[in-house]
């Protein structure tokens, strides 16, 4: 039965607790499947089996791009969508775990580069998924071309943009069913960068969820952080935001920058208080860094 008929049987009946939506969900592949497809590999299109990382949280993504499924039975909700040679894999990945793909009821994203949103505008016609973003997305989502502010802008990179259906302020709430998602504004790897927290339970443990966006000071040949300070000061925020959320289990566009791969396999802690913080601190250190490499001549 799809997610939509059974909360409407629910709701019929009278018999479904909310606490139901995230009851009974599919365990997915063991997690040592996916160390083992992506031993040694970490390509943005090299095919990952989906896990589920905790509670109604699964990656259905690639070795080296992170794709996230919030799942319920009222509908599901998709972060990013990976390149656009991975709309088939990602499909693939959630028919496999057992959901439908017309219960995708939302997609939303981190930045608006072509390796997490490539496959953006198939995976909207496959599922017939509404897509969210903030206004400092909408744009470069819709034209699919990188804002011109973007320190990557001058690489050209370039993707099929699809609608943007809701326009969401920093700090507001994507709702679907038990899913509570809240966006954040994080502006620095790219100018729409968007980062993503929530709460999921596994039984009796609940756990405080981030998707923080990309934090890395990547740019174009020719570009100078230390003479953008607005776009400098912007991140800087950023970083100090991220920092403050409140942050149990850390994800990330790109696995490998939060040991996504590790924490699955349980070769290091899933949850860590000081996730967010270590990831901001890190980041911060590595753009100061890249400023004084600059001011060098480096």
């Amino acid at each position: 039965m799809s997610a939509r008929l059974a909360a409407l049987a629910c709701a019929l009946l009278a018999a479904c607790g909310s606490a139901s939506a995230q009851d009974d969900l599919p365990e997915g592949p063991p997690a040592a499947q996916l160390v083992a497809a992506c031993e040694g590999k970490d390509g943005w299109s090299d095919p990952s089996p989906p896990v589920r990382i905790f509670g109604n949280v699964y990656h259905v993504g690639t070795c080296g791009i992170t794709v996230l499924l919030i799942a319920s039975n009222e509908g599901h909700v998709l972060i990013d969508t990976g390149p656009s040679d991975a709309a088939a894999l990602v499909a693939a990945n959630i028919e496999g775990l057992g959901f439908e793909l017309s219960d995708v009821e939302w997609i939303v994203t981190s930045h608006e580069h072509h390796d997490h949103v490539g496959a953006m505008a198939q995976l909207k016609r496959l599922t017939g998924a509404r897509l969210a973003a903030r206004a400092g997305a909408k744009g470069p989502l819709e034209q699919g071309v990188s804002d011109w502010r973007d320190p990557q802008a001058a690489n050209g990179d370039r993707f099929t943009g699809a609608p943007v259906d809701r326009v969401l302020r920093d700090g507001e709430h994507l709702a679907l069913g038990p899913i509570d998602l809240t966006l954040h504004a994080t502006p620095g790897h790219s100018p729409g960068s968007t980062s993503w927290s929530w709460r999921s339970c596994q039984g009796a443990t609940c756990r405080a969820m981030v998707y923080a966006d990309s934090v890395t000071a990547v740019s174009a040949d020719g570009y100078l952080f230390g003479r953008q300070q607005v776009y400098v000061d912007a991140f800087a925020r950023s970083l100090g935001k991220i920092a403050g959320l409140p942050c149990e289990i850390l994800l990330t566009p790109h696995p490998g920058a939060s040991r996504m791969h590790e924490r699955i396999a349980g070769r290091q802690p899933l949850a860590d208080p000081d996730a967010c913080l270590d990831y901001a601190l890190a980041a911060q250190a590595a753009l100061e860094a890249r400023i004084a490499r600059e001011d060098r001549g480096q």
